[in-house]
């Protein structure tokens, strides 16, 4: 099979040499044909040796590699990528693991794989694509996830159409390739019940980035009141009820949302001690000085790109500082950012000036991060985006 060969200009191999899986569309000095977004390309240096094989794509990043190779392809390439995945999460201990049935088997560039994230929820693997050359693919990934978890796999859920750049599939509907689960299920995180519906939820219809921070969490929760805000689904609220906490308070501003964090609290057999809002963060916290023994923060991300990262480094701020100025003496913040353009410094640094406006006297407790099975590959420092604090208020 012959694909069509993309030459640097002079210079612009460098990074690929390093093994970092993107090429900017400038660093391109010519082609061979005329690539199609989605189409397998070949990219060569301008003295014309080989660099990888990649996705092409309109746009700033015209080629997310996915091998450094020369490869077919195929059905067994695919397959070989996925099963790499499988394996190192095995390594984890996340595979048949009785107390955590909810894991990311495949992120992206952490695995090779740039556009594809695939989750496990129990025996159901929710598939998103976010090119159009690993949406042209998933039919190979799904016949792959069937042949290496067995009859433990009950359904495929293919969660592309909002995660496809505009217009290229513009048909894209979400559905199952293979089986099916009506109605969601009950999945258990470190022992704790949740219930996740990837058909109609946000993402894929969990955020498994946080489970080992809400299980640090619960270390600090046993007969303390808990505000969580952007509660989503109520995954912190959840492990602070069953660690014991006195009072949790769920805040989110989709009803919604908000529906699931009191069903997910039901499943605690909790009742007495939480209450969820759909109210936004900002009026909630109006008004509640020391009230709370620990606080979350985990907003969405404030800054999808460049463009608007000053304001996004605004609305970092004005959130810590009130959360700071709300929470009771020696309290515990637990503050996070998923903007992949606020990088771990800027956001430490935008923490610290909250903590000066606010006038408290704080201390760094733990830096945090995603978990093993959102790997960052350490040729693409760009997979590291969730990045967190735990404070000290004084």
């Amino acid at each position: 099979m012959s694909f069509i060969k993309l030459y640097l200009a002079p210079g612009k191999e460098n990074s690929l040499k390093r093994l970092h899986p993107w090429v900017f569309s400038g660093a391109i000095r010519k082609a061979d044909g005329e690539p199609e977004e989605g189409e397998i390309v070949e990219v060569y240096s301008s003295k014309r040796e080989f660099l990888g094989m990649g996705h092409y794509a309109l746009g700033s990043i015209a080629v997310r590699i996915f091998s450094f190779e020369q490869v077919e392809p195929d059905y067994s390439f695919w397959k070989s990528k996925v099963k790499q995945a499988y394996d190192y999460r095995n390594r984890l201990g996340l595979i048949d693991n009785p107390e955590t049935d909810v894991y990311r088997l495949i992120y992206a560039e952490g695995d090779g794989v740039p556009g594809l994230i695939v989750d496990m929820y129990k025996d159901t693997a929710v598939v998103q694509t976010h090119s159009l050359g690993m949406y042209n693919v998933r039919e190979f990934v799904t016949k792959a996830l069937q042949e290496i978890y067995g009859a433990k796999l009950r359904a495929v859920y293919d969660k592309s159409a909002e995660s496809l750049p505009q217009k290229s599939v513009p048909d894209a509907v979400n559905g199952y390739l293979f089986g099916k689960s009506e109605g969601g299920v009950v999945v258990t995180e470190n022992g704790n019940k949740f219930f996740i519906d990837w058909e109609s939820g946000q993402k894929t219809g969990f955020f498994i980035d946080q489970r080992e921070n809400r299980d640090l969490l619960a270390r600090y929760t046993k007969g303390k009141s808990v505000l969580n805000t952007f509660c989503y689904t109520g995954g912190f609220s959840v492990y602070a009820l069953n660690a014991g906490a006195e009072l949790v308070h769920s805040v989110d501003v989709s009803k919604k949302a908000i529906e699931l964090t009191i069903k997910n609290g039901d499943l605690s057999n909790a009742h007495d001690r939480h209450e969820a809002f759909a109210v936004d963060t900002f009026d909630f916290l109006k008004g509640k000085e020391d009230l709370y023994d620990v606080i979350v923060l985990d907003p969405p991300a404030f800054a999808k790109s460049q463009k608007v990262r000053h304001n996004a480094v605004m609305g970092y701020k004005r959130l810590n500082a009130e959360a700071m100025k709300k929470i009771k003496p020696g309290g515990i913040l637990f503050t996070f950012s998923c903007s992949q353009v606020v990088d771990k410094y800027l956001f430490n640094n935008t923490v610290m000036a909250a903590a000066i406006e606010a006038g408290r006297n704080i201390k760094v407790m733990h830096h945090l991060s995603q978990p093993a099975d959102h790997p960052i590959s350490i040729f693409h420092p760009e997979g590291e985006y969730l990045k967190g604090l735990v404070l000290f208020v004084e």
